[in-house]
C-alpha cells in the first residue's frame, strides 16, 4: 500500500474519531467569520465544524435580486483556520433564474447541538412556498440539503425547472461528466449526478440525484416538473467541501450515495528526471469523457473508483500527458499504476505586430491543436499580449506540435491568423506575426467597445488586468466594465486603460431578479444606495441617474431575468416605467425578441435605440467582444461623448461587417416633401466577406435585398415617396455575422398650401 493511500486511510479513521470527540459543530449569529464572506448582518447565521463553514443571507442580501435567507458564503477549513469564502451563491431556485415575488421568510434553528446543526429557511416565491432544510454534521465534509417546494395558488406550474446552484466567484468549473462543457442541456448523457467547482487548493461538489438537465455548464442542476395546485415536490442535494484540488473524496462520497462496488488504483508519478513534478494528477476518463482525476502529492497517488471500465493518464503543469492506459476496476480489486518520464514544458516568445508599420498589435491567442490542460490550474488554453510591452507574450506549454489561432481584431478588422509551431521539452522558440489591418473605422470617426463585460466579481472569474488585455485583444476602442452591483474594480480598470490611454467607461449591471440594466457611464466607485431584491423599477432608474449615468440600457430583456419579459408576467415591483434609453443585443441570447421590439417602438416615433454587448463572464473561454457596439463620436473620444452618441441613435450592433452611412446618419432626422425620393448611400465593409444588405423598414418589413460579395460595397436605396417613418440596415457577412443599424427617420413635408400671394 502506497505512502498516499495509507494518508488517506488514516486521515478518514482520524476524522471518524474526531467527530465524537472535539469536532463540534457551531451555529453563530451576525457578521461571518468566514473571510470575504457577503453574510455581514446582525442576524446571519455561521455554521461551521473542523471541516467546512458556511453563511446564511438572512438579514444581508443576497446577489442578482434573490430573496434573503440563502446560502452565500462557502469556505474550506484548514488546520483549524477557515479559508476564503469561494462562492457567489450555492442554493435552490424555484424556476431557472426567473423572477422571485417574495414578501417574507420564516428562519428556525432546528437543532443546535455539538453533533449537528439544522437550519430551516421558509421563503415564498409568488404564491408557491420554498422551504430549505441545512443540516451539517460533527466530522462531516458536506452540508446535506433538503427542500419542499409547494405550490399553495390555485394555478398550476407548469413545465418549471427547480434545483440547485453552485455559483463560485472564482476558481474553475468541472461539469457534469458525460455533459462537456454545454451551457444548457438535458442530462440525457450524464455519467454521474455531480458538478465540480475548483482550484489548486480547494473543491466544492454539488450532489444532485434528481436532476434532468443543466444550465451554465452544470451551475445550476435543474428538473423540469409541474406542480398542481396543493402539490409539493422534494428536491435532496449535498453541498461538498475538499481542502485541495482533488476529487478522489467526491468520487468517494459519489459511490457511497449510490451504493457502488468500489476497487482502488494507487501508483506513482515521475518526469524524465525521475522527479515529482509541479502539480501531477492522475485524470480518469469514462467512455470517453474526463470523469474525475486525484493529485499526486509528492508522486504518488490514490483513489478509489466505481467499479467499470476506465482510461487513466498522468500530466502535470506544462508537461506532457502520459500515454493512456486502459483499466477495468473490480470490487475489492487493487491496481499499481507507474507513470514515468513525463517531458517538461517548452517556452514560445511571441511578438505581433502590424504588417505596414511594425508597431506592437493587441492578439489573443488560443490552441486549436495541441495539448490542453485538461485540468485548468494546470494551465490556460488561451493567451494574451502583455499591456506592457504590448504586442508581446510568452507561454510555457507541454512540448509537442500546436495550431493556434491569432485574433488581433478578427472578424472586425483583421483577419483570423494561425501560427503552427513545435515545441521540444526545455526547448525556447522565438516567432513573429505580423497582422494586416484591413479596415480602418477609427478614420471615419467610428469606435466600438463591448458593452457588457464581467470581470472578477461574483461569479466573474476574470482578472481586471486580463479583461482590459482581452478588450484590447479584439481591436475595441473602449474599455468597459460592468460587474453585478458592484463598483469595486472601477478605479483598477481607469488605471489599467490610462496605461495604454484608451477611455475606461465605467458601469455596474443592477441586477435585480426581475431585470437587469448597464447604466453608463457612472462616476467612478460610485456606491450602489438600492436593493435590488427589494426596490421598484423606478427606484432603480432614480439611482442609475443620481450616479450620473448618461444611458440606461435594458440588458438581455426577454430572458428569464430580463425586464420586459417579466414585465409581461406581471412581476416587475413598479410595473412599467419610462427611463430607458437602449435595447440590449446580446451575444448569449435569442435577439429576436429585442429586434421586434425596437421595430414596435420605432414604428410609436420612440427614440430607443440599441446597444450591445457579450455578456462575458470568463475572458479566457468566451470571445470578448464577439458583438459590440459601435458609434459615431466626431472630435475627442470619451466615455461620455460616446454614450451621448449611443442615445442619439448614431450607432449600430454588429458581429463583423461594418457600415459608414455618407449622408443620413443612423438616429439622424430626414425631412423629405411630399413625394419626393431620396438616395440614401451607406458603404458597407466585411473582412470576412459581404453576403447580403437588407433595408428595413416600420414593421420589420425587409423593403429590398442586395446581394453583396467581396469585402466592400457601397450601398445605394432609393427611398421613394412610400417610405416613411423609419428605415435601418442589416447587414450579413459570408459567416452569417450581421450588424444591425439604428433607424434613420424619415419625416415627410406637407407642400404649403396655395395662396395668391405666395404665386405673386
Amino acid at each position: 500500500m502506497t505512502k498516499r493511500l495509507e494518508r488517506l486511510l488514516l486521515a478518514g479513521l482520524l476524522a471518524g474519531a474526531s467527530a465524537a470527540s472535539h469536532a463540534d459543530v457551531s451555529i453563530t449569529r451576525g457578521a461571518t467569520t468566514i473571510p470575504d464572506g457577503e453574510a455581514q448582518a446582525s442576524e446571519d447565521l455561521t455554521i461551521a465544524n473542523e471541516r467546512l463553514a458556511f453563511s446564511l443571507a438572512v438579514e444581508s442580501a443576497p446577489p442578482w435580486g434573490v430573496p434573503r435567507g440563502t446560502l452565500v458564503d462557502l469556505a474550506a477549513v484548514k488546520e483549524g483556520e477557515i479559508d476564503l469564502d469561494r462562492i457567489a451563491f450555492a442554493d435552490f431556485i424555484p424556476n431557472n433564474w426567473s423572477s422571485w415575488p417574495n414578501d417574507g421568510k420564516e428562519v428556525e434553528i432546528v437543532e443546535d447541538s455539538p453533533e449537528r446543526a439544522v437550519v430551516r429557511i421558509r421563503r415564498n416565491w409568488g404564491e408557491a412556498w420554498v422551504t430549505t432544510s441545512y443540516t451539517l454534521e460533527a466530522g462531516s465534509d458536506r452540508i446535506r440539503l433538503k427542500t419542499e417546494l409547494e405550490n399553495a395558488g390555485e394555478a398550476p406550474l407548469e413545465a418549471i425547472r427547480s434545483g440547485y446552484t453552485l455559483w463560485p466567484d472564482t476558481g474553475f468549473l468541472f461539469g457534469v461528466p458525460g455533459l462537456g462543457d454545454a451551457k444548457e442541456t438535458v442530462a440525457v448523457e450524464a455519467l454521474t449526478d455531480r458538478m465540480v467547482a475548483y482550484d489548486r487548493d480547494w473543491v466544492f461538489a454539488l450532489h444532485t440525484p434528481y436532476f434532468d438537465r443543466v444550465n451554465y455548464e452544470g451551475q445550476d442542476m435543474y428538473l423540469e416538473h409541474d406542480l398542481a395546485p396543493g402539490e409539493s415536490r422534494t428536491f435532496d442535494g449535498w453541498l461538498q467541501v475538499v481542502p485541495e484540488g482533488d476529487l478522489a473524496p467526491v468520487v468517494a462520497f459519489e459511490a457511497e450515495r449510490h451504493g457502488d462496488a468500489v476497487g482502488q488504483i494507487a501508483g506513482s508519478l515521475r518526469n524524465d528526471s525521475g522527479e515529482a513534478p509541479q502539480d501531477g494528477l492522475v485524470m480518469v476518463e469514462q467512455d470517453g469523457h474526463p470523469y474525475a482525476w486525484t493529485l499526486a502529492e509528492d508522486g504518488s497517488f490514490a483513489m478509489s473508483l466505481p467499479a467499470g471500465e476506465y482510461r487513466a493518464y498522468a500530466t502535470a503543469q506544462g508537461h506532457a500527458n502520459s500515454e493512456p492506459v486502459a483499466l477495468t476496476v473490480t470490487e475489492g480489486g487493487e491496481q499499481t499504476l507507474d507513470f514515468a518520464g513525463l517531458k517538461g514544458p517548452g517556452t514560445l516568445s511571441l511578438d505581433v505586430r502590424d504588417a505596414e508599420t511594425g508597431a506592437p498589435r493587441d492578439a489573443r491567442l488560443a490552441i486549436l491543436e495541441g495539448q490542453q490542460p485538461p485540468v485548468e490550474f494546470l494551465g490556460k488554453q488561451t493567451f494574451f499580449t502583455e499591456l506592457t510591452p504590448a504586442g508581446t507574450a510568452e507561454l510555457n506549454l507541454a512540448p509537442g506540435d500546436y495550431r493556434m489561432s491569432v485574433n488581433a481584431g478578427a472578424g472586425f478588422t483583421a483577419g483570423q491568423q494561425e501560427l503552427e509551431v513545435s515545441l521540444a521539452s526545455g526547448e525556447s522558440v522565438q516567432k513573429t506575426l505580423e497582422i494586416e489591418r484591413l479596415a480602418e473605422p477609427n478614420n471615419d470617426s467610428w469606435y466600438g467597445a463591448d458593452l457588457h463585460h464581467h470581470a472578477n466579481i461574483l461569479e466573474g472569474t476574470t482578472p481586471p488586468e486580463t479583461v482590459v488585455r482581452a478588450q484590447l485583444a479584439t481591436d475595441l476602442d473602449l474599455t468597459f466594465i460592468s460587474d453585478h452591483d458592484s463598483t469595486a474594480n472601477h478605479e483598477r480598470f481607469q488605471a489599467l486603460s490610462g496605461q495604454r490611454g484608451v477611455p475606461f467607461i465605467p458601469s455596474m449591471e443592477v441586477s435585480a431578479s426581475w431585470g437587469h440594466m448597464n447604466p453608463f457611464p457612472i462616476d467612478i466607485a460610485g456606491e450602489l444606495q438600492v436593493d435590488p431584491g427589494t426596490d421598484s423599477v423606478q427606484e432603480i432608474l432614480a439611482e442609475a441617474r443620481r450616479l450620473n449615468a448618461e444611458v440606461i440600457p435594458l440588458n438581455h430583456p426577454f430572458n428569464d431575468y430580463g425586464y420586459l419579459r417579466n414585465l409581461a408576467n406581471d412581476s416587475v415591483p413598479g410595473g412599467f416605467a419610462t427611463g430607458f434609453d437602449l435595447l440590449e443585443l446580446n451575444a448569449e441570447v435569442d435577439n429576436v425578441p429585442t429586434l421586434q421590439t425596437a421595430h414596435n417602438l420605432w414604428d410609436e416615433g420612440s427614440r430607443v435605440f440599441f446597444t450591445a454587448g457579450t455578456d462575458t463572464h470568463d475572458a479566457w473561454n468566451d470571445l470578448t467582444g464577439r458583438i459590440r457596439m459601435m458609434a459615431k463620436v466626431p472630435g475627442e473620444l470619451t466615455p461620455r461623448a460616446f454614450a451621448r452618441a449611443l442615445k442619439d441613435g448614431h450607432g449600430y450592433a454588429t458581429q463583423g461587417p461594418l457600415l459608414h452611412p455618407r449622408n443620413g446618419l443612423f438616429g439622424d432626422e430626414l425631412r423629405l416633401p411630399e413625394g419626393e425620393a431620396f438616395t440614401w448611400q451607406v458603404d458597407v465593409v466585411a473582412v470576412d466577406g459581404l453576403k447580403e444588405a437588407r433595408l428595413i423598414g416600420p414593421g420589420g418589413e425587409v423593403l429590398e435585398t442586395v446581394a453583396l460579395d467581396g469585402r466592400e460595397a457601397s450601398l445605394s436605396f432609393t427611398l421613394g415617396e412610400a417610405v416613411e417613418g423609419w428605415v435601418a440596415l442589416e447587414v450579413d457577412d459570408q459567416d452569417d455575422e450581421t450588424a444591425w443599424s439604428n433607424p434613420l427617420w424619415v419625416e415627410r413635408e406637407q407642400p404649403a398650401p396655395y395662396t395668391a400671394a405666395a404665386e405673386g
